[in-house]
């Protein structure tokens, strides 16, 4: 089955002084479903940075919909959004 990388664009409810304990929250809550590939972040406005998730996952369907669930289910995440899905062989 091919795999789907995801990039997500998550933005905290406020202003994240470790950023660490957040990553960790994410890829444990994602565990059995899908693996952070990185997380990159981007600063976006008066200290608050958004993170950036590359996600791989299995193509298969309802995955993209379950990894949105547990990530909005995170106390500290105000939002989420699917910047590029592309297919990896």
């Amino acid at each position: 089955m091919a795999k789907v990388m995801v990039s997500l664009k998550i933005f905290p409810s406020d202003i994240v002084a470790d950023m660490k304990s957040l990553k960790e929250t994410i890829t444990k809550s994602l565990e059995g479903k899908a693996t952070i590939y990185k997380f990159d972040e981007e600063p976006v406005a008066f200290g608050l940075v958004a993170l950036i998730v590359h996600i791989l996952m299995p193509e298969a369907s309802g995955v993209m919909d379950e990894v949105e669930r547990r990530l909005k289910s995170i106390s500290g995440i105000s939002e989420v959004e699917v910047l590029v899905s592309r297919r990896i062989a």
